[in-house]
């Protein structure tokens, strides 16, 4: 019979976060094999559960879960975003603004396939979350990366973003705070980038996913507060903030100058009918959870065990001969570099392959993220303190053998 392949549009799409590397660590443990994943925000995972008050609020709305509400979603849940866009500074937000989703994942994707005809282009970040290039792809789009520079705390490099945009050009994504980097944009940063979405008319994708996992008494600032004569779309939920992954709650607010958007606005209220409505019990958490105690700051603050672990994590791995690591502000991540003169690797994929078949720890490659070079790679600093020590010191003792093997000395 004739070979059944995929679409087309998926030779330029991939998830290495949940890839090959994957694939073989649930292979290993099929075969008994114990493996330390830091591959993924997981939090649940680690022993990071959801505020009781969250789980307590959908049992008791349980029973009011079972028909399709509004394409956009509930207006209770809705309206508590608003009032969060108003402590963000977000102007001129109103309840027809926000969408509900699956998650923002699938609102991103509904975002690109809404705008996106063949030839156009987004700016997206480099590294990015790879779903972001993902969407732009499957959407008919081309993602031209521009550079975070790691020499500079992995902030954008504005340089960089106005030599890449041109005619075709229709939006810019920032992701801020960032995964992989986790690193934290200034508002003089901020402001550059919307100064340019101005002069040339972009969209502004603002993932903001991760908007109170900040440490060290950081602040946030919301893309879309910044300006109201630019489009905003911005995206954000439950899942990092809340610790709420598998619940799929998110939301996507369009803000700003909304009024030569229309269409595309239309476009987007066509796909989220097309879905009919994002998950009901999901959206019975949002109210609670903003409205709600918030517990994040217990975990990011003095003592917490989010801070803790990731000063635990950038000391064991910056311990470690020829590896650096900008140490991140806010996230949950770490993005490590690999001294290329003792490490030279060749193909970072096989290399984390190498780690897992010998050590039984998981990450993701660093061309997983879109990086362009190989010596880099992604860590999550979500297991304990202890297991995260057994993890960097397994780390440490590969990339020791690697030294061996290819005849550097520490």
């Amino acid at each position: 019979m004739r070979p059944i392949q995929k679409s087309k549009k998926l030779d330029d799409v991939c998830y290495d976060i949940r890839g090959p590397v994957l694939e073989k660590a649930r292979q290993m443990e099929e075969e008994g094999h114990k493996i330390i994943k830091l591959n993924i925000g997981n939090l649940a995972t680690f022993g990071f559960d959801a505020p009781d008050e969250i789980v307590q609020d959908m049992i008791r709305n349980m029973s009011n879960a079972s028909g399709y509400t509004d394409s956009k979603g509930l207006f209770a849940p809705r309206k508590a975003v608003m009032q969060y866009t108003q402590e963000k500074k977000i102007a001129g937000v109103t309840i027809d603004d926000i969408y509900l989703g699956n998650g923002a994942s699938e609102l991103i994707v509904m975002s690109m396939n809404a705008l996106l005809n063949s030839g156009d282009e987004v700016l997206v970040p480099s590294p990015d979350y790879p779903l972001w290039t993902a969407a732009v792809s499957l959407s008919g789009g081309r993602p031209v990366h521009y550079v975070c520079d790691e020499q500079a705390d992995w902030f954008p490099d504005i340089a960089d973003i106005k030599s890449k945009i041109n005619s075709n050009t229709r939006a810019i994504v920032v992701i801020n705070p960032n995964n992989p980097t986790g690193a934290l944009y200034p508002v003089e940063l901020l402001q550059q980038i919307v100064e340019l979405a101005r002069q040339h008319q972009l969209i502004v994708f603002a993932d903001e996913i991760y908007d109170k996992v900040l440490y060290d008494g950081a602040t946030h600032t919301s893309l879309a507060s910044l300006a109201d004569d630019v489009l905003f779309i911005t995206f954000n939920g439950l899942s990092k903030n809340y610790r709420a992954c598998g619940y799929r709650a998110g939301w996507m607010i369009v803000s700003g100058e909304k009024r030569h958007a229309k269409d595309y606005i239309e476009g987007l209220n066509m796909l989220a009918s097309m879905r009919l409505c994002s998950n009901v019990p999901g959206q019975f958490a949002i109210q609670t959870a903003l409205g709600g105690y918030q517990s994040i700051n217990d975990l990011i603050g003095p003592g917490g065990r989010l801070l803790r672990q990731r000063d635990l994590a950038h000391k064991l791995l910056t311990d470690i001969p020829g590896v650096t690591c900008v140490k991140p502000k806010s996230a949950l991540y770490m993005f490590p570099r690999l001294d290329p003169k003792m490490y030279p690797i060749a193909d970072d994929q096989e290399f984390a392959y190498q780690l897992l078949a010998e050590e039984s720890v998981l990450i993701v490659q660093g061309t997983g993220f879109n990086c362009p070079t190989t010596d880099h790679f992604r860590v999550v600093f979500l297991p304990n303190s202890d297991d995260l020590t057994v993890a960097i010191g397994r780390i440490a003792h590969f990339l020791e053998g690697y030294r061996r093997r290819v005849g550097i000395a520490a």
